[in-house]
This record gives C-alpha cells, structure tokens and sequence, in this order.
C-alpha cells in the first residue's frame, strides 16, 4: 500500500485538477447561450435561402448557372468543421467517422474525394490519416465570421468551376440539445439534390429575375454557399461548448471519485501507521518490564 505521504500528494494532484475542469466547465456553460443565440440568428436565413436555391433546381431560366448544372461524380469535395481545441468528449471523433465512412463508400465506386478542412482538429487528423487536402482554416475563435471562411470556400468553388470537382458536400456537427450533438452531412452542390420537403414543383415556372438573371443568380448562388458553411460553424461551436460543458462535468465528477478512494486509502494507510507505532510502544515497553 503507498505511503500516507504519497497519497496525501496524489489527493493533493487530483483537487488541483477538480478545481481546472470544474472551472472550464462554467465557462463552457457561460458561453453556450451566447453561441446558441449566434446559432439560432444564422438559422432562418439559410434555411430560407436554401429553400429557394431548392426551388430553382425545378426552374426553367433562360440562363443556367454552372452550379445548377447537375454532372457525373468523378470527384467530388467535403468540407469539414471541426473545432480547434479538445476536451469536448467524442464530438470530433464521431465527426471524422462519418467523413471516413462517406470517403470509403466514395472510393470504393470509384469516386475521388477533395479536403478543405476548417478547424485545427479536423488538420491534425486528416495529416495524419491522409486524404487529398486542398485547403484549411483554423483558430475561428468564438465569432466565426464569412470572412474568416471565404478563403476556403472559394478553393472548392474554384474547383468546382473548373470542373476538378462534381458535387460539394459540407461535414459539421449539428446542436440538438446541451446533452446531444449529431454528425451530419450536407449535399451544397449540385442545388438539384437539396430537398425541398414535399412541396411539388414539376409543372413548368420560374422566378422572376431584375435586373439580369446571370447577374442575379450568381450573387445569390454564392450567397448561399457562404450561409451554410457560415451557419456550420457557428452551429459546430455551439455543440463544442456544450460537448466541452458535458465532458468537464463527468470529468470533475469522476476527480471527486478518485479523491474519495484515495481518502479512504488514505485513512486506511493513517489508521495502519497508528497501530504499528502503538504496537512498537507496547514492545518497547514489555522488553523494559523483562
């Protein structure tokens, strides 16, 4: 059994580490609201802006977008965000998963998959496991802006203009509580995949375009691809507080467990020191009294 002193300094180790994850815990928990509002700002929009890109896949324009153009998958691109610290339990991992099973399923139909990676996490892992990376970004902070994200976005439309890649899909995780987090998968380009729920739009219309069709759809294509990455970032931050608030509090849970075994250890090794040093006085005694 170790030493009450030994013990004492492991209490000591674990109490300092209980007060670290204890105090990252509120401060997960400070700033969820604060990303959860950011969150729910971004949402309508590019709902709804998606909704309408939906709608103009079954559009009958006299000009047609590249981006509406549907083609062949031969290679295509995923963006991945992830976050840019640890400590969020298995937020990352169960992201990378997805990536890895979509790029398996991908390959094995003879489909070659682009990386843009956002977020440090998603960098380091991807170095190591390999994969064709075309582009990253990392250290968003806790106010993700288009601006931040634009560089990275423009190298897959890049390549998607140039016909280096065929469809687009974006990798985030999604908030659907504080106690839960869901990898998912978003189909960007072509706009023909998007679902646009059960609305029925075969028969021949379209939208009104002023002042110029080309003009107009190429503001608001680009507007739209900028919104949903945007809003997967802003929404993966969200779940990286919440995940982040979950894991600190199992881990500051788990400390004061430890602790109390060791307590026990401790009382233990005390209580053992106490008898052996009666148990030294009573032989010391009885050999003075021989």
């Amino acid at each position: 059994m170790p030493g009450e002193k030994e013990i004492r300094s492991k209490i000591s180790s674990v109490k300092n580490m209980q007060k670290i994850t204890s105090a990252m815990e509120k401060v997960a928990a400070s700033k969820i609201r604060k990303a959860q509002l950011q969150m729910e700002a971004s949402r309508p929009y590019a709902e709804r802006i998606r909704q309408v890109i939906g709608h103009l896949a079954y559009a009958n324009p006299d000009y047609k977008h590249p981006y509406l153009i549907e083609r062949e998958a031969k290679r295509v691109g995923f963006i991945v965000i992830s976050t840019d610290r640890g400590l969020c339990g298995g937020l990352n991992s169960n992201l990378f998963k997805l990536v890895i099973n979509d790029m398996v399923r991908m390959k094995n139909d003879g489909v070659e998959v682009d990386l843009v990676l956002v977020g440090a996490k998603a960098v380091q892992f991807f170095r190591r496991f390999g994969g064709s990376v075309i582009g990253t970004a990392s250290h968003l902070g806790d106010r993700p802006s288009v601006n931040d994200l634009i560089g990275s976005i423009r190298i897959m439309l890049d390549a998607y203009e140039e016909g280096r890649i065929d469809r687009l899909f974006l990798y985030h995780n999604i908030f659907v509580s504080a106690m839960s987090q869901q990898p998912v998968a978003q189909s960007v380009l072509t706009v023909s995949d998007i679902d646009i729920g059960e609305e029925s739009l075969d028969d021949h219309w379209d939208y009104l375009y002023e002042p110029d069709a080309g003009e107009l759809l190429e503001d608001v294509l680009m507007r739209y691809i900028e919104s949903q990455v945007y809003r997967g970032a802003v929404e993966n931050f969200a779940c990286e507080m919440a995940a982040k608030m979950v894991a600190m509090k199992s881990a500051t849970d788990n400390a004061g467990d430890i602790i109390n075994t060791l307590q026990l250890q401790y009382n233990k090794a005390r209580q053992a020191a106490i008898t052996q040093e009666i148990s030294e006085i009573v032989g010391g005694a009885d050999a003075v009294a021989g």
